[in-house]
């Protein structure tokens, strides 16, 4: 997408509004499958959670991906885009055993991280094919706020609990054809996740009747130019070798699967937002624009930076600008970064828009959600329209008849 492409759109469908470059997704998708081209059994679940619109979902089945889901929605969501249910895990954490059970009658590949439902789904149900998520204790990532494979992370049986795990599976006679892991995200030492993996391979030899492992995802994506980013290559042609070996050691070709999201949607997406006004204090000049955390939460909750920059005036000088939102809260996009000059009425564009940012907006300050746009074979295709007071207030109910003007009956 060219810059005159995104303010076609912009002026087409208003500002703010999200776009996705189907052509990026596409591209990142290939990548990751060709990295991993020498392994016989590849298999892509795409990350649900990092963007759910379904013609998103609907690119990805094109794609050939499966889908990883975290939520009974969620698979609703991907069998509603067409995927078949054998194509779909699910791989919630501190759901209730209804929910399982629920995911398990639709027919999706159940993941389990906890020792109390791996035994009450094991007894109730051990016919069922299950896979179970693993916690090596090994962060691969660089960022403290999202890594989750700590020990005192919620996420995952604790790898020291293997006795348990196995105790469970031969009492209750229950299935388990896949094994599971996660490390956290933004992995940046390859070493360090291929340390996990060893870990996760020496756990696969206590199962002998497995279909699968999974590796999950977490790759580093580059926010800004020189930004570092996992190297997909490195890992697969590392993790390849490794693989293919334990098969052979295993006696059965297994599929190797991961669970990408943010790999495969964040750089396709772009934030486009209007300026409101500009604003000069004794020491900063704010950019002040019809946004804030209520649409991308991310800098404000992880510290992320999105690079900004004004496709409306791409050539201007170079100005220091602290870009906000319009939210009675703090919701500082940037701070004193440089930006072509901004007048009021530009359109700044947001990068790394496409992973975890609308799925994480909100109505705060009853603000609607924006619009959403796939930018597919050189055309905007409007995915998700923008809300308005009627969707504000659909499932609202106005108690208007049982209030009366308490002060002045008092009178």
């Amino acid at each position: 997408m060219k810059n005159k492409d995104l303010l076609a759109i912009a002026k087409e469908f208003g500002a703010p509004v999200y776009v996705y470059d189907a052509d990026k997704i596409k591209s990142q998708y290939e990548r990751l499958s060709t990295a991993f081209s020498n392994v016989p059994q590849l298999k892509l679940n795409y990350a649900v959670k990092a963007l759910s619109n379904i013609s998103v979902l609907r690119l990805m089945n094109s794609l050939g991906a499966g889908l990883d889901t975290v939520s009974i929605q969620e698979v609703e969501l991907g069998l509603a885009a067409g995927f078949n249910a054998s194509d779909i895990i699910f791989t919630p954490n501190g759901v209730s055993l209804e929910e399982l059970e629920e995911a398990a009658l639709l027919g999706v590949q159940i993941n389990i991280d906890n020792l109390s439902l791996l035994e009450q789904f094991g007894s109730k149900h051990p016919n069922t094919p299950v896979c179970i998520r693993i916690n090596p204790h090994v962060m691969a990532g660089g960022n403290a706020n999202i890594s989750v494979g700590h020990i005192d992370s919620k996420f995952g049986i604790s790898i020291h609990q293997i006795p348990h795990i196995l105790r469970i599976v031969e009492l209750t006679g229950m299935n388990i054809n896949g094994i599971h892991m996660h490390t956290g995200s933004d992995i940046l030492d390859i070493d360090v996740f291929l340390y996990a993996s060893e870990i996760l391979f020496d756990t696969a030899k206590n199962f002998k009747d497995l279909d699968f492992i999974d590796f999950g995802s977490g790759f580093k994506v580059p926010y800004k130019e020189g930004d570092i980013e996992t190297n997909i290559e490195e890992l697969g042609k590392k993790l390849s070798s490794r693989f293919n070996e334990f098969c052979r050691e295993y006696g059965k070709d297994l599929t190797l699967g991961f669970e990408p999201g943010k790999f495969l949607v964040s750089e396709a997406g772009k934030f486009l937002v209007k300026v409101n006004v500009v604003k000069q204090t004794t020491s900063t000049v704010f950019a002040q624009v019809d946004s804030g955390f209520n649409h991308l939460i991310r800098p404000m909750l992880y510290g992320a930076k999105h690079h900004i920059s004004n496709i409306s005036n791409p050539k201007g000088k170079d100005r220091f600008y602290s870009v906000v939102g319009y939210i009675c809260e703090t919701d500082t996009f940037a701070t004193n970064v440089k930006i072509a000059e901004i007048t009021e009425g530009d359109i700044l564009a947001l990068d790394n828009a496409g992973a975890y940012c609308f799925s994480m907006a909100s109505n705060y300050n009853s603000r609607f959600k924006p619009a959403e746009v796939l930018w597919y074979n050189d055309q905007a295709h409007l995915i998700r329209e923008r809300e308005s007071m009627e969707d504000l207030l659909r499932n609202q109910i106005d108690l208007k008849g049982v209030f009366t003007n308490e002060a002045v009956n008092a009178q």
